[in-house]
Formats: C-alpha cells, structure tokens, sequence
C-alpha cells in the first residue's frame, strides 16, 4: 500500500481525476497492481439488471463457488448480509453481497455483472469461471478483513481483485472483485461500470498472469476491455494524452512500470491513458486476437527489452520499436 502514501495532496493538484485504486491480491498478502485514474463521467442512472434473487439465509446461497459460505459467514460480523444471486443464460450464477447500506451498489453492480461477464468474454474467450463474485464492504476494516490486507487500507482504493495462491498453470480459485463502500458514490454509475469491467477482466487473466509482467500491458488491456465498445472519443477517454500530443509531446517509449504509481514526478493518469491508447491501438491496427495473444506473451512476469521486444514480434511481426513509432502516429492523427 506505500504506493497510495501522500495519494491525497497530489489528487488535490488533479482535481479533474478520479481516483480508483486496483490491486490483483492473494490471500494473506496485497500486492498492489497499479493505480487507475478513472476520468468524471456524467452521472447517469442504473440501468436495470437481469432478474435475480435477494437472498439472506446463508443456507439458501448457491454452491456455485465454495469461498461464497465463508464469505457470508465472515460479512455476518460486520451486519445482516445482503445477497444477490443473477442466473446467466447458460445457468452460470454470478454472487453479489453486500450490506443494506450498499444497497444502491449492490443493485447496480447485480445489473452490471452479466453485461460485464459477456463483454470480458467477447474480448478475452471462454476460457475462464463466466461468473463473478462481487462483495461491497461496509467500510474499511470490512474491506481489508475481505482481501486479507494487514494494516490501514487507503481511503482512496476503491476496489481490488482477490485470489487464492495457485501454482503456475493451475485454475484460479477464491476470486472475487471487493468493493470499498463509497466506491459507487465516488465513480458514479459509468465509473462503477467500469471499473468492474476492468476488474473481472483481471479475474479472466488470472490464472495467465504473473505478478511483475509489464503494467502497460496489464493495466492497459484492463483499461481497453473496460471502455471497449463504448461510444467514447479518445478525447474522452485520454484528456491528458491528447493535451500532450497536441503540444508536441509524444511518448518515446512504452510507460515505464514505475509511471503507474502515483507520486512526485510521475503522472500516473497519463501513464494508464498511454497504457490504454497502446492495447486500443493494436487492437485497432492488428485486431483483438492479436491483442490477446501480446497480453498472453507478455504476463508471463517481469519482461526486459529483449523479452519484449521478442513477444511483440511473434504476436504483431513487427519489433517494438516499430510498435511504438506506429501507435506515435496512432496518436497523431488522432490529435489532429
């Protein structure tokens, strides 16, 4: 969490920003995966979900995933739990819990899970859980007994991706995206949206990605599968890249890991719009199934020049210096 540290100065500098902390966790240690800066989208209202169930007692709660009984179980000491259970077509069920408090949360993100769950797949294949567990906290000792966080937990993480330890090339298990309790007054409906989005994105990645790998690679393909479809413009979506651009100031290089944490010297907005412009500018150049196939290269853990570069020719035929003199043009035209 020592990334988050002196977080609430530099947010008062950047104003325009939202703040959303991610983090990709196991349980008994965080591990922070990086900040998202969420741009202010209008507030607009939830659109209504798919039918689900209000469930209370612990013995009606689905058997779909074993972590959901001790989840309840431990929620219970925070106050009466509050589920919602949303059925898919294919009779996958998706677990939203929460306490009365987060009720309004709780609702939107009951809407959201299947929309979200189907986007995911679209971008990402079949080839993962199709359901999620989604858990509002009450507060902040709540949120760090759910995602199994020793000391203080920011105020300014809004939500994280949990997993039980697994060995390389093993199934994920106990995943689960936990949300703070004000996360949905602080991102607004599109932000809430989202960012779930983005975070099961994560949970689909799980079990391909290791701790380490490059950020504009994992944050970034978070970030396109989050926006992907939407009718946004790259103006809306990177404010500060286009800025830049139009001053003359175009990246030299891919974001450095270190450009996502935010702090003095760094610009960590800018840093997850140029991660987001790289993955929608390949996608846009090459197609998705090559994106997917660069994400899978590249979260193989942590990556030098050499590795990169070698992993962004056997996915896109061109080295990574050419990557990122086309995705400058990208920009550019863009700027235009």
């Amino acid at each position: 969490m020592s990334a988050f540290r002196g977080l609430r100065g530099w947010l008062g500098v950047r104003q325009r920003f939202e703040f959303m902390a991610t983090a990709t966790m196991t349980v008994a240690m965080m591990a922070v995966a990086g900040a998202l800066l969420l741009i202010p989208e209008p507030v607009l209202p939830a659109l209504a979900g798919p039918p689900s169930a209000d469930v209370a007692p612990q013995a009606d709660l689905a058997p779909a995933d074993p972590q959901i009984a001790p989840l309840h179980k431990l929620m219970e000491s925070y106050g009466p739990v509050v589920v919602r259970q949303v059925c898919s077509e294919d009779g996958r069920v998706s677990v939203v819990l929460g306490h009365a408090r987060q009720r309004p949360d709780i609702e939107q993100l009951a809407g959201e899970v299947e929309p979200a769950v189907t986007a995911v797949t679209g971008l990402w294949g079949r080839g993962w859980a199709r359901a999620a567990v989604l858990v509002v906290a009450s507060g902040p000792a709540e949120f760090a007994a759910l995602t199994h966080t020793t000391g203080a937990v920011s105020d300014q993480v809004a939500a994280a991706s949990v997993s039980d330890p697994f060995p390389r090339g093993g199934r994920p298990t106990g995943q689960r995206v936990v949300f703070a309790a004000d996360a949905g007054r602080r991102l607004g409906p599109d932000g809430l949206r989202d960012t779930l989005r983005h975070e099961l994105t994560h949970v689909a990645a799980r079990a391909v990605t290791v701790d380490g790998a490059p950020q504009w690679v994992l944050e970034g393909f978070a970030e396109y599968a989050a926006h992907r479809g939407e009718q946004r413009s790259f103006a809306q979506l990177a404010p500060s890249l286009l800025a830049a651009a139009r001053a003359g100031q175009l990246p030299a290089e891919l974001p450095s890991d270190a450009a996502f944490v935010p702090g003095p010297g760094t610009d960590a907005a800018l840093a997850y719009e140029q991660g987001w412009s790289v993955n929608a500018f390949v996608a846009d150049r090459f197609g998705e199934p090559a994106l997917v196939d660069l994400y899978r290269r590249l979260a193989t853990g942590p990556a030098d020049a050499a590795a990169v570069d070698s992993a962004v020719r056997a996915a896109l035929g061109i080295g990574a210096s050419d990557l990122v003199a086309h995705w400058r043009d990208w920009i550019r035209a863009r700027a235009q």
